[in-house]
C-alpha cells in the first residue's frame, strides 16, 4: 500500500541522510574507494534478496547511491523504509 506525504515524511525523519527524490528515497554512502563501494553493494545482496525488494544501485569509486521505490506499488510503501532501515545498519 502506497504510504501518504505525511508518512513518507514522517518514516524519513527516522532515517539519517536519506531523502526523497520523487517517488523513491534515496542516500549516497561513501565506502573509502572503489573496493569498500563494490563490497558495500554486494552486502545489499543478501537483504534485498530476504526482501524480494531491490534497491537501484550506482557506484562511482567511492561513493554508493542507493534508490528505492516499490516500483510495482508506482511510489513509497512500508518495504521501502525497512529495506532503508537494513542497509543503514550495514554501513
Amino acid at each position: 500500500m502506497l504510504l501518504s506525504d505525511e508518512e513518507i515524511e514522517s518514516r524519513l525523519g527516522g532515517l539519517e541522510g536519506w531523502s526523497r527524490e520523487g517517488d523513491a528515497i534515496a542516500r549516497s554512502f561513501d565506502r573509502g574507494d572503489f573496493v569498500g563501494s563494490v563490497r558495500f553493494a554486494d552486502a545489499i545482496v543478501g537483504p534485498a534478496e530476504e526482501m524480494g525488494h531491490h534497491p537501484d544501485l550506482e557506484i562511482s569509486w567511492a561513493t554508493v547511491t542507493v534508490r528505492i521505490s516499490t516500483h510495482s506499488e508506482g511510489g513509497l510503501t512500508a518495504a521501502d523504509f525497512e529495506l532503508a532501515a537494513r542497509i543503514d545498519a550495514l554501513a
